[in-house]
């Protein structure tokens, strides 16, 4: 069930009927976790739906921590279900934290990647508490590890996420634009241009950062030449597109 309501959200093209529509799914999940709390695919699903739809449409920070606070949990406990050393990993050593997930493997990926969107998400929703940030390279690490296992997965989204993460920051705090630019341009080789987002997210993060304007109008013009309505990626596509509009526009004053 949670696979065909992501299929059919990711599919829609209208953002106005996935927004209202969406909040009573996120109950119906919640519903049928109480009947099932441990149903691992179910836990994975409803990680999944309450990132993307917190990632897409809220903006209230109050709410948005909240709605990540649930997300995160469900991911936690979707790994844990599925491997019970990993039920205390959020509170290890990042030493002994890397070694959990050394110990990981491909059919593992899915709960993995669940994780690590959830995690940033969150990290996102509580970026004003320093301890949240701090979290940051356990996220860059269960990513480099998807990648590590099946850069493929979701065509190539652990390289987008880890594309954001180096060039989350200035150079002189810690950057690596030049490690982020090779993720997006992987992510871009791996999707075939399939999803709009991450040349949205190239320009925004990498583009910006470097203040190549000339990089920057290039990618979000070709999101906006570009078809929207490709199997998985239209809801996400017509978004790209609305982003790279107000990017453009904001570029004018940012460049």
């Amino acid at each position: 069930m949670t696979k065909n309501l992501s299929r059919a959200i990711s599919n829609n093209d209208d953002l106005a009927t996935v927004k209202a529509g969406a909040p009573a799914y996120l109950l119906m999940v919640d519903s049928l976790l109480y009947q099932d709390p441990d149903n691992e695919s179910l836990l994975r699903g409803a990680a999944n739906i309450y990132t993307a739809y917190t990632n897409v449409f809220v903006k209230d920070k109050e709410r948005a921590g909240k709605l990540t606070d649930k997300a995160l949990n469900y991911a936690f406990r979707a790994l844990c279900v599925r491997k019970p050393d990993t039920c205390r990993i959020r509170t290890k050593s990042f030493k002994n934290f890397k070694d959990a997930l050394s110990q990981l493997n491909k059919k593992d990926v899915p709960d993995l990647f669940a994780l690590g969107s959830a995690w940033a998400a969150w990290i996102q929703s509580h970026r004003e508490d320093w301890n949240a940030v701090a979290e940051i390279s356990r996220v860059e690490a269960i990513m480099q590890r998807v990648v590590e296992l099946d850069e493929y997965y979701q065509d190539g989204a652990a390289h987008l996420y880890l594309g954001v993460l180096a060039t989350f920051i200035p150079p002189a705090l810690g950057g690596k634009p030049e490690v982020g630019r090779r993720h997006f341009q992987r992510a871009l080789e791996i999707s075939k241009n399939k999803n709009l987002m991450v040349k949205v997210m190239y320009a925004q993060y990498y583009a910006r950062l470097m203040f190549d304007r000339k990089l920057h109008d290039r990618l979000l013009h070709e999101v906006l030449d570009a078809q929207t309505h490709v199997p998985g990626y239209t809801l996400l596509n017509t978004l790209a597109q609305k982003r790279a509009r107000e990017l453009l526009k904001s570029g004018e004053d940012y460049f």
